[in-house]
């Protein structure tokens, strides 16, 4: 304020004056007076100064900015307009167009026979077509079932393909499902159809043929259904197989489930029978079931017998029952294995024919002076075979299956070491032995065809793997004989059908403290010169049944005579 006052008075001293009326006299302090004296003044503020001019640098810095700034706006406009303008004119165009997916058509299956299994039908209440199947007992494992595309409230679809879950809709779901196209369709400001177009073109699925017959299905399954209901047996399975070509004729697994009863969804109790059903009728027990496969591992033993020299195949051992080896933890006392029967002498043919215990205990781990195999080479002829190998079949999941080994035994029962008796049950299909029925038809099929082990396949008319054995020509001829012996005069006697000459190979094994059995058949026919290799199981039965996979495969042959003889001719 003193500033201010003291500009003020600076003013007034300027104007002119009447000398008369004021000779008041200004002092030099007055007129001088400025903000460097007056240290009470905020600089910062622009207390105490007088305005400035702007000066030129300024105006300049400012014009030099407003260039800038035109020329980076042109530029934009220039990348807008002349060097992404297409691009942009299209996103502005899709502003008004939306994709619509064309769904391909799935493949249609046909069984062998031309006979159409899964199809397609058209759908009123949906994009795509809706998936049909024939319906008939047996086909449901092999032919599986499809998830349907899927999409939100919106309309959206976030599940664009179908998806096979089971069978060969799983297996081979890359070859039948083709691929969906895309349509372009264009609407104006009011949602209505101006244009429509296609982007690319769905490519429908392949059609695939297999190489099951429905007809050998559906009677097969229907002969151990009947037996697993009559008497007491959880579930079963079949397989047939060409010894040739790999190619799998019939295979079932009882229970199943109706394939198109899944893809619909409905009767939704019978969906839900499914799942809470204890027998399991998800599971596929010909590839993914493991059972105790009992003697029907005993052709496979004798091939490996023979080739390592163990026996003379014309060499009789006795049979009086059972064999009795000293107790290795206590002395005087002696570990009894048992033979199913009193057998006598017999060789090793007729230790096949009548599956003969103490035979197999003896080339299997040794007894008294009778050398034997030993388990690692029992491993090693089985794997031959392919027993505890996955088979490489279309169908998954697929089960590895166990032959029991001291690595085996220590890694399940803590440490526990071998004994003779693990080698002892081991030899006749007992102890950790697992096993799935398509691993059994395989093995047998090698036996057929003289030592040729095929990768079981359900596709019609495609080459498969093959894998040499690596055996005698003439040790497999022996364990023919003695499987054909099995037939005409031994366990398989069930088997001796008109007609058709049948070599074969029974088990028995028992599970579940030995209160229940699963019932084994393996075999191939025609004897002279073999096509066709079978194994049947029969799950879980009263131990002290007769009746068993023998029966089923018996009712099977004589159906098959009846109705498809150019099977059996």
């Amino acid at each position: 304020m003193r500033f201010v006052r003291s500009i003020l008075s600076f003013l007034d001293s300027m104007r002119p004056r009447d000398r008369d009326k004021d000779d008041h006299e200004i002092a030099p302090d007055e007129i001088f007076l400025d903000s460097s004296n007056l240290p009470e003044f905020d600089t910062t503020q622009f207390e105490g100064r007088f305005e400035k001019s702007i000066g030129k640098q300024t105006f300049l810095l400012l014009g030099l900015v407003c260039v800038l700034v035109g020329i980076l706006f042109i530029a934009k406009l220039w990348t807008l307009q002349v060097t992404d303008g297409e691009t942009y004119v299209l996103q502005s165009d899709q502003n008004r167009l939306s994709h619509s997916l064309v769904f391909a058509e799935r493949g249609v299956i046909y069984d062998r026979n031309g006979v159409e299994i899964a199809w397609n039908v058209p759908s009123e209440d949906s994009d795509f077509s809706l998936r049909a199947y024939d319906d008939r007992p047996g086909l449901g494992h092999v032919v599986g079932y499809v998830g349907y595309p899927l999409k939100d409230k919106s309309g959206t679809y976030y599940q664009e393909e179908f998806s096979g879950i089971a069978g060969v809709e799983k297996a081979l779901d890359n070859r039948i499902g083709g691929h969906n196209g895309l349509k372009i369709i264009e609407t104006d400001v009011f949602g209505s159809l101006q244009s429509e177009s296609s982007v690319y073109m769905p490519e429908d699925g392949e059609d695939i043929t297999l190489t099951v017959d429905a007809r050998l299905n559906e009677a097969l399954y229907g002969f151990i259904r009947d037996l697993a209901l009559n008497v007491g047996f959880v579930g079963g399975s079949g397989v047939l197989m060409d010894v040739e070509s790999g190619e799998i004729i019939t295979l079932v697994s009882y229970p199943e489930y109706s394939s198109q009863v899944l893809v619909d969804g409905v009767p939704k109790e019978e969906v839900q029978q499914y799942v809470n059903d204890s027998r399991k009728p998800f599971l596929n027990r010909a590839v993914a079931g493991l059972y105790t496969p009992g003697s029907i591992v005993k052709p496979f033993l004798a091939v490996g017998v023979l080739e390592e020299g163990i026996i003379n195949p014309e060499k009789e051992i006795l049979s009086t029952g059972s064999i009795s080896v000293p107790h290795p933890y206590a002395p005087g006392k002696f570990s009894v294995f048992k033979d199913w029967k009193v057998h006598g002498l017999v060789d090793m043919r007729d230790a096949i024919s009548v599956s003969s215990n103490v035979y197999f205990y003896t080339v299997g781990g040794g007894f008294e002076s009778q050398k034997g195999i030993g388990i690692e080479k029992i491993g090693e002829y089985m794997k031959a075979f392919g027993i505890g190998v996955r088979s490489g079949i279309e169908l998954s999941p697929e089960a590895d299956g166990v032959v029991p080994n001291p690595e085996w035994k220590e890694a399940n029962f803590l440490g526990d070491e071998w004994r003779l008796g693990d080698t002892y049950n081991t030899s006749i299909g007992q102890y950790g032995f697992q096993i799935t029925p398509v691993q059994a038809v395989r093995a047998v099929s090698a036996i057929a065809n003289r030592g040729t082990l095929m990768t079981p396949t359900l596709v019609l008319g495609e080459e498969t793997e093959k894998d040499v054995v690596g055996v005698d020509d003439a040790h497999l001829k022996i364990v023919q004989e003695g499987m054909r012996r099995a037939v005409t005069s031994g366990t398989a006697r069930s088997l001796a059908v008109p007609g058709i000459k049948i070599a074969a190979k029974t088990g028995t094994a028992e599970v579940a403290s030995k209160r229940l059995v699963n019932s084994w058949i393996i075999g191939f026919f025609p004897y002279e010169s073999p096509r066709y290799a079978f194994a049947a199981l029969m799950e879980r039965g009263p131990s002290g049944g007769v009746t068993g996979a023998p029966f089923v495969m018996r009712e099977f042959f004589e159906w098959m005579g009846a109705n498809t003889p150019e099977y059996i001719k």
